[in-house]
This record gives C-alpha cells, structure tokens and sequence, in this order.
C-alpha cells in the first residue's frame, strides 16, 4: 500500500504536495500517514502527526 515518501509543505488550512508520494511519517509515533488520511499537522514545526492524540502529545 505505501510505496514513496511524500515531501509536503504544511500550510494553516492545507498542504502543499513538493514531492509526490503517498505517505508521510508521523514525528510522533513514525506510523505512516496515508495522504489521503493526512488531517493533523503543526505548521510552525512543519510536521504530520497520525491523530489528535499525537498532535497533544507533541503540545505538551
């Protein structure tokens, strides 16, 4: 199913494809990320997060 690296850029309300590809890296837990399924990311560090509980965990 996951077959290439995506690179993007993350934007407030989007992303941006740089790279195509089909997945990306949690930098929470390293689970992939399906583009497809991609919805919780930090703009500011430029990162994906798996789901919201990543994403908290990361805040604290």
């Amino acid at each position: 199913m996951f077959k290439k690296l995506a690179k993007l850029k993350y934007l407030p309300n989007n992303f941006e494809i740089i790279e195509d590809g089909d997945h990306v890296i949690c930098s929470v837990s390293g689970k992939k990320i399906s583009i497809d399924k991609l919805t919780y990311w930090n703009v500011e560090l430029q990162e994906p997060y798996f789901s919201y509980i990543e994403a908290s965990k990361k805040r604290t």
